[in-house]
């Protein structure tokens, strides 16, 4: 039997798959959905950007009490006299206040969040991306572990049946007490790597669960994303460039601080609004008096000198531009590394596995070789024993580039910008976030979430 069967038979009565195990993930990580968040919070900025065209109304009450005592001096026919009153003035109003022209920060502003809006779903994409290949690893790690486990036991097993045999040769004369302490120490060796292989599987089980959402159960064989990779290295660079979602967020980071220089700028121009009031007042002057006043003012405020404020801040914005056209072009210098990386550990995964598979051949026609030849004295116990391991070692490194190979088909094609749900074909209700832009875009009023919290 070869590692191949050993590395897939966990999935032999399948109760989960890798594709459903990153269904899983898409819908129950936290990480992905506190990005989810994250984009229903930037969607709530164009709403905000947007109330700048819309007027601003105040109500305003009050009531106050008021006492004047006023003495008149005496004249030649009357004496003094002393006068006293209590008014009680109140009064309510509405004032509206709606701007005409403030420079195009309104609409400037408004286009920032637009755009900071499509990088912050740029930014989800790529949060899909990292957890759907930390899923995909974690998988195939438990997967991996627990097939290198089994050998560790089975090996187990093997050395101490060898241990056996060995004594019952001993007590027979045909081998030396050193042949025996051989295999005394092999089976510790053995049976320390065994233990050391429980607890790498617990941490993978653990992280399994953590990234998923469940604890891992009958995993089925994973498979690489050969579908989704292309036949050159060059068209792969080519598609990341173009496609990944990390260089799209940093291109519209480079719009939202190019809109910000235009923001700071229309501080410096003419602001232009009018105002609107109407106040009702009762006992202004005399107890029982009411008037009612309304005025309309168009205001033009022409800014001259503020001190410098809006000078420092256009050109700090300006500064801001630069630093992110240069981020946009370390993200593109990442992203073209990180897709030639995966490229050249997928190539050496398939060598891998070539070599291991020819390494299993060759370790098990030696094991058998050596066996036969212990048997009639011409081989000695620890000769057995180093032919086990060396087999046991091809197939340890079998089950590895099967791995190694499986997580390089996810990295180079998440390096790509291309490892989503749809590309992979998942089994969800995948999340569109322009369904909450839509609901949120242009309310005036309310309180409440779409959800209803």
């Amino acid at each position: 039997m070869t590692s191949l069967v050993v590395l897939t038979a966990a999935g032999a009565v399948s109760a989960e798959t890798l594709e459903s195990a990153l269904a899983r993930a898409y819908g129950n990580n936290p990480q992905l959905n506190a990005q989810r968040a994250g984009v229903r919070v930037a969607d709530e900025d164009v709403a905000q950007a947007k109330s700048g065209y819309r007027p601003r109304i105040n109500a305003t009450a009050d009531v106050g009490r008021n006492w004047t005592e006023a003495e008149s001096p005496a004249s030649r026919f009357s004496r003094n006299t002393t006068s006293r009153s209590a008014l009680t003035p109140r009064g309510f109003g509405v004032e509206i206040n709606q701007p005409i022209f403030d420079g195009f920060q309104t609409s400037n502003r408004v286009r920032a969040a637009e755009s900071n809006v499509l990088g912050s779903r740029e930014t989800l994409n790529n949060t899909e991306q990292t957890v759907l290949l930390d899923a995909a690893t974690a998988y195939m790690d438990v997967l991996q572990d627990t097939a290198v486990l089994d050998l560790q036991r089975n090996n187990v097993e093997v050395i101490d049946e060898q241990l056996r045999q060995t004594r019952d040769r001993f007590n027979v004369g045909e081998v030396t007490r050193t042949d025996v302490a051989q295999a005394e120490a092999r089976l510790a060796a053995a049976q320390s790597d065994a233990s050391q292989a429980e607890a790498t599987l617990r941490a993978s089980i653990a992280q399994y669960r953590q990234i998923v959402g469940v604890e891992p159960s009958q995993l089925a064989p994973g498979r690489p994303l050969d579908r989704l990779t292309p036949r050159s290295l060059d068209a792969a660079v080519k598609i990341a460039l173009s496609e990944h979602p990390a260089i799209k967020a940093r291109q519209h980071a480079v719009d939202v601080a190019e809109l910000q220089v235009k923001i700071q700028q229309g501080a410096l121009a003419p602001q232009l609004g009018v105002a609107g009031s109407v106040d009702q007042r009762y006992d202004r002057q005399t107890e029982g008096d009411a008037s009612l006043s309304a005025s309309v003012v168009a205001r033009l405020t022409v800014p001259i000198y503020e001190g410098g404020q809006a000078y420092a801040a256009t050109r700090q914005a300006k500064e801001t531009v630069a630093q992110r056209r240069l981020e946009a072009d370390a993200t593109r210098d990442q992203v073209r590394a990180a897709v030639m990386s995966s490229w050249g550990s997928l190539e050496a995964a398939r060598a891998q596995i070539q070599a291991a598979q020819a390494q299993i051949d060759a370790a098990e026609t030696a094991l058998s070789g050596v066996r036969e030849e212990a048997r009639v004295g011409q081989r000695t116990t620890l000769d057995v024993l180093n032919a086990q391991q060396e087999l046991l070692d091809a197939r340890v490194n079998l089950i590895r580039a099967q791995r190694a190979r499986v997580v390089a088909s996810y990295n180079l094609v998440s390096a790509m910008g291309r490892l989503n749900s749809r590309a992979l074909g998942l089994k969800v209700n995948h999340y569109s976030p322009k369904i909450h832009y839509d609901q949120v875009k242009d309310l005036w009023i309310g309180t409440s979430t779409p959800d209803g919290r």
